[in-house]
């Protein structure tokens, strides 16, 4: 009778789990980086009003000739992404290794020593046993492995200028989430882009932003189903003793 209180209390525990298991997979909103999130650009301040008697009054912003390519924080900036690796990895190792000593019988005073083992029987007994040892080993070690890669990303990614550096290249990240079939995908990328790359349609190829930062992953059902258990998880690991 002592014990059903205890059952009781870890079929609860078991139900909660469960429920928030439940609760937890129906959350599909995407999840925000704040390591990738926008920026802004700085709101200027309201000009002076002063009447000069021109069309074109002093503290106002008139750009005539600028094109529309990102320069400024919080710029919008398009990066085309184009990556492909393919990477492979082949290495065959092999050791051999033989040893032989011998140590003949020694001569002490002029005579080899000669001596009696006994046996089990008074029969097996012998009398020419002498200090005479040889010694061999032999050790072999043979180890082959094979490792390829390949992977591709075609798509775009619109940023935002996070910062502009004193020589003019622009700091640059962004975040694009989607929400498919039950889970969410999250594109991220962020680096430094010099602005003669950037094109006339205000676009630049993921292949010219230096120190470029690029993540694509995923969460939900399907990023769950492709991945191992946390027992699998430590059988595989390098602190599995065997």
């Amino acid at each position: 009778m002592n014990n059903c209180p205890t059952k009781v209390c870890v079929a609860k525990l078991l139900c909660c789990v469960m429920l928030v298991s439940i609760l937890s997979a129906c959350n599909s909103t995407p999840r925000r980086d704040p390591d990738y999130s926008p920026s802004y650009p700085a709101a200027f301040p309201e000009p002076v009003q002063r009447h000069t008697g021109s069309i074109y009054q002093a503290g106002y912003d008139v750009a005539l000739f600028e094109d529309l390519r990102a320069r400024r924080i919080g710029d919008i900036l398009t990066i085309q992404l184009s990556e492909s690796t393919n990477a492979s990895k082949t290495s065959s190792t092999e050791h051999d290794r033989n040893t032989e000593n011998s140590i003949a019988n020694p001569t002490i005073l002029g005579s080899s020593p000669l001596f009696n083992l006994p046996g089990v029987l008074p029969l097996a007994s012998t009398e020419d046993n002498n200090l005479s040892t040889n010694l061999s080993s032999s050790n072999t070690f043979s180890g082959e492995s094979d490792s390829a890669q390949s992977n591709s990303l075609n798509g775009d990614i619109t940023v935002t200028v996070a910062d502009v550096f004193p020589n003019g290249n622009l700091y640059v990240r962004g975040e694009k989430r989607l929400n498919l079939n039950q889970g969410n995908e999250y594109i991220k990328i962020s680096g430094i882009v010099r602005p003669v790359d950037i094109g006339s349609d205000n676009t630049v190829s993921s292949t010219k932003v230096a120190d470029a930062t690029i993540i694509y992953n995923g969460d939900g059902a399907g990023a769950d189903a492709n991945k191992l258990g946390w027992i699998a998880r430590f059988f595989i690991s390098a602190v599995f003793p065997f």
